[in-house]
């Protein structure tokens, strides 16, 4: 199948989409993740096949071949083990060195090789530093007291000292002290992210404090009032404009937002909020499988928390449609060899990340974003779950081959183009926290099992039509 051409519910056709993307991809070197993401939203409401679907005609499509047995636990080697060890030390060792020790709040990125002067954090970086603290606290990285003393005061400036609108928070904070920057918005996604770090916390410690704490942060979400009236979530508000118009209504990261509304137990989603959103259907190579005109990373956020092993709704196993996913952007990537001789089996994954022109949401297939060999170990780190083998080959070679310029202080630097030299200075907190987490759930499904404790999650999965895809063997 050749680049730009893809299957949209049987229909094949030139996909205007991936060269309205790829041009409006990075417009400015400052664009952030969410922004792109609004304007992304905006351009598949162009495209009906995109954003229509019947309940029973996906089910037919996606029905049976979705459905999946048990996933064992992985076993790797002990190479990669050691491997992976040294991968989630170094990541944790960001998310304790770059958190303001008072607040809790955890810097946006960083240089490479240690502290900066940089002080704008942000809450989704924050959740997954929640999260990391957890893990180190598991793992014994750090230690246990300090652990618990930081994630104790992270949750009191939350619950107190940070400013929010019904439960939301803004996106971009200042890490001393909360205050927002640069006229960020109320964010319902990077809210949704903090919040899965808080719920984990919640289960992970033996203190009630914490554990009282963030059930009061979670409880005072009020799911409804970013609903504005419709029947998705708005992607956030601000005070000066009120609700971005952009709504999470097509399938990406959102699945996390609206299973969090849909299990509160003091303001939740209606539950018919589960369907309102589309199912775009793709197909690459034979392959079939729910997605997005998006980066890759979209099918990995709600999986860092969130497991979607052996259940399914209505629609599909999420799971195993992320599997098939992560199977085609290899196999996109690898394809790409003649162009950027660099890629292939050993090195490949590109998702949405720091460039030598500035931050670039890219990826495919479609191709979307200028796209010039740059290679991103967080694409490969976040898909461990998926493909573990793959992944953390790559991972390794990536080390190997490019270690002294790749891997710094804090793990693997953000993005890095070994056709042209260029190698990233900066390291992002959610890049990095995404690497962290599914290395972790990959080895021993620690947050998996510790965050699907919370009966909230359990709640909101079961309004939204969960149900097992396997039983159990007696």
């Amino acid at each position: 199948m050749n680049n730009g051409v893809f299957i949209r519910e049987g229909i094949v056709r030139e996909d205007a989409l991936s060269r309205e993307l790829s041009a409006e991809a990075c417009p400015r070197a400052d664009i952030t993740r969410r922004e792109w993401l609004e304007r992304a939203a905006g351009l598949i409401c162009l495209s009906p096949l995109a954003a229509v679907h019947g309940r029973g005609a996906m089910h037919a499509l996606l029905g049976p071949s979705l459905v999946t047995q048990a996933q064992p636990a992985f076993k790797f080697s002990i190479e990669e083990e050691t491997f992976l060890d040294e991968v989630e030390k170094a990541c944790s060792l960001f998310f304790w060195e770059q958190a303001n020790p008072y607040t809790g709040l955890v810097k946006d990125r960083s240089q490479a090789d240690g502290p900066d002067a940089r002080g704008t954090a942000s809450i989704a970086s924050t959740g997954f530093g929640l999260t990391a603290l957890c893990i180190a606290d598991q793992r014994g990285y750090l230690q246990a007291a300090k652990v618990r003393s930081r994630v104790r005061d992270a949750l009191h400036f939350l619950w107190k000292g940070m400013r929010h609108e019904h439960g939301f928070y803004y996106h971009w904070v200042n890490m001393h002290n909360g205050g927002r920057v640069a006229e960020s918005e109320v964010s319902s996604i990077d809210t949704a992210l903090l919040l899965c770090g808080v719920l984990t916390c919640r289960q992970h410690f033996e203190d009630q404090e914490i554990r009282s704490l963030a059930g009061e942060i979670y409880e005072r979400v009020d799911w409804p009032w970013m609903l504005n009236g419709g029947r998705t979530l708005s992607h956030g508000w601000k005070p000066e404009t009120g609700f971005l118009k952009s709504r999470w209504d097509t399938y990406n990261e959102l699945m996390m937002i609206y299973l969090l509304g849909l299990g509160s137990s003091t303001h939740p989603l209606p539950p018919e909020t589960w369907d309102a959103w589309a199912r775009p259907l793709f197909e690459y190579e034979g392959i079939r499988f729910i997605g997005a005109n998006a980066p890759l990373f979209v099918h990995h956020y709600s999986q860092a928390w969130f497991d979607f092993r052996d259940k399914r709704d209505r629609y599909a196993d999420y799971f195993e449609n992320s599997v098939r996913a992560t199977r085609v952007h290899r196999m996109f990537c690898i394809q790409m060899q003649k162009q950027f001789p660099y890629f292939g089996e050993d090195l490949w994954g590109i998702t949405a990340s720091d460039s030598a022109h500035g931050y670039v949401a890219w990826g495919g297939p479609p191709p979307m974003g200028p796209l010039d060999g740059t290679l991103v170990p967080s694409a490969a780190g976040g898909s461990l779950p998926f493909l573990p083998s793959e992944s953390v080959h790559t991972l390794r070679v990536m080390k190997e081959r490019f270690g002294k310029r790749a891997w710094k202080r804090y793990g693997f630097v953000d993005a890095f183009n070994p056709q042209t030299g260029w190698y990233d200075p900066d390291v992002i907190g959610i890049d990095l926290g995404i690497t962290l987490l599914m290395a972790e759930n990959t080895r021993s499904q620690f947050v998996w099992n510790t965050f699907m404790k919370n009966e909230e999650v359990r709640r909101g999965m079961a309004r939204a039509g969960f149900h097992p895809t396997s039983r159990p063997v007696p």
